[in-house]
């Protein structure tokens, strides 16, 4: 069968590009529409889930990629990004370095190391990087999974890592299938800013706790929803935190939420893109919620839900809060405290 025009003229620069990183392609293709669509589609497209295998990085070889991996997801400066020979000192020494592999071909990573928290050993979560083109294979969740398997068989009870608790699908993530829940709320854990687009708006992040054989967690890993119950309470809450009808956030009672047993707190469905077209809207978003998440946090409240308000598509994010401690919701995390004692 004849090839199309566009495939007879395109396709020796396919075959030069196709190895090339998402951004060099890109600048190679910068000045091609028509080309650019078509390198995506046939070059940069990932393989099926299938192909992608999730596995320790055991070579050196295989650690070489994760600077690269790095620098594509974050677009790091030299400053911030993990040196390689560091790279290979901390799996020497023990922590846990998962990969998500296309071929030989490092896709995405999740890295971790052990730490003491409560008096106890904790694997704490570092980083989690995905390729643009493999963001749709649920690959976040697997290399978590990976760790969480890899954790428990040494006998570690508990994760913890750090996000950006304006990334929405970030939160969906890491509460709706995962389980974590949150009491603490580091402002700018990382500084004012890194080198990275991605931490341009302060580095505020909630710092999250992952008991790993609890029931909470068990059911999360298992897929039993309940959004039924968290859509119910959300219903019955005005957020703290909310959109006024031009889209900017909106402060509401402060006494009056802490005198309830939950508080919503809501964000914009994509922060990124926030920024992009109004990167002073999003710093008032930086500022309200950071004030809602601290004022909450030290009356008492944990972060215990997040969810998408329509199912279907991805409306506003509403994190829900409940007056308590993060023992008492999650027992498991109880008896670990009295352990360690």
């Amino acid at each position: 069968m004849r090839q199309p025009f566009l495939i007879q003229v395109f396709l020796p620069r396919w075959k030069a590009c196709c190895n090339a990183d998402l951004e060099t392609a890109a600048r190679l293709a910068s000045c091609d529409r028509v080309y650019w669509t078509l390198l995506k589609a046939n070059c940069m497209s990932p393989s099926t889930s299938k192909s992608v295998v999730i596995r320790d990085l055991e070579t050196f070889a295989d650690l070489e990629q994760v600077e690269a991996v790095e620098r594509e997801v974050w677009r790091l400066a030299d400053r911030d990004v993990i040196p390689l020979t560091l790279t290979v000192a901390t799996k020497e020494a023990g922590s846990i370095w998962v990969g998500a592999f296309d071929g030989s071909k490092l896709v995405g990573f999740a890295f971790g190391f052990l730490g003491m928290e409560h008096g106890g050993v904790i694997l704490h979560s570092h980083m989690l990087a995905v390729r643009e083109p493999y963001r749709d294979l649920d690959l976040g969740r697997k290399l978590k999974l990976a760790q969480r398997e890899r954790a428990l068989a040494v006998r570690i009870q508990e994760m913890t890592w750090t996000f950006d608790p304006l990334q929405s699908k970030n939160a969906h993530l890491n509460f709706g299938k995962l389980g974590v829940v949150s009491d603490i709320y580091r402002v700018d854990f990382y500084g004012p800013e890194t080198s990275s687009v991605l931490h341009q708006n302060g580095t505020d992040r909630l710092w999250v706790r992952w008991a790993l054989s609890s029931r909470r967690v068990r059911d999360r890993v298992q897929g039993k929803d309940n959004r039924p119950e968290v859509l119910d309470a959300f219903s019955r809450l005005q957020p703290l935190v909310q959109f006024n009808g031009d889209g900017k956030p909106l402060r509401n009672d402060l006494a009056a939420a802490l005198a309830r047993q939950r508080i919503a707190i809501q964000i914009p469905s994509d922060i990124g893109a926030v920024e992009q077209k109004d990167s002073g809207l999003a710093r008032e978003w930086r500022q309200a919620t950071r004030w809602a998440f601290t004022e909450a946090l030290r009356a008492g409240f944990f972060v215990a839900e997040f969810c998408r308000t329509v199912r279907g598509q991805q409306g506003p994010g509403n994190y829900l809060l409940e007056k308590g401690s993060v023992a008492e919701y999650v027992p498991e995390l109880q008896r670990k405290a009295e352990s360690a004692r």
